[in-house]
């Protein structure tokens, strides 16, 4: 079950909902949503997306993934839109979400304590998950409570 998304939005951005996957158990993926992350005049800036639920793939993928547009960087953009993502997960009744990123992204990790997370522990990445596939290795893991 999906929720409206016509309250994400701040006074610098919103977010365009793009589409929807249903969970897919078999592989232990949850539902999700992605997003374009635009500045209100309507220009994309950027990608967000949030996978509702959790188990290990998201504590090791998180439950939120970004990326900003590399003109608009340095404007908390990815943070800004982390707190409107909080908003949705509410709605689903979750209590906390994981954000991970890799060790070497410094921005990645000033942006998960510029959201108010609080950082874990760095995980290292089990060999059948598809990030160790991808060259992944570890990952830093930022928990935030709801």
């Amino acid at each position: 079950m999906f929720y409206e998304t016509y309250d994400l939005f701040s006074d610098e951005i919103n977010l365009k909902l793009k589409r929807t996957t249903e969970a897919q158990p078999e592989k232990n993926w949850f539902a999700a949503y992605y997003f374009d992350i635009c500045v209100n005049d309507g220009t994309v800036i950027g990608t967000c997306d949030l996978r509702i639920g959790h188990n290990e793939r998201t504590y090791i993928g998180g439950n939120i993934g970004y990326s900003i547009n590399e003109s608009y960087r340095g404007h908390h953009y990815a943070g800004k839109a982390c707190h409107l993502l909080f908003k949705q997960a509410k709605k689903h009744g979750l209590t906390y979400l994981i954000i991970t990123c890799d060790p070497s992204n410094i921005a990645s990790s000033k942006t998960c304590l510029y959201a108010g997370g609080q950082y874990i522990e760095t995980a290292t990445i089990p060999n059948n998950h598809d990030m160790y596939t991808q060259g992944k290795r570890q990952v830093m893991v930022y928990r935030f409570t709801l």
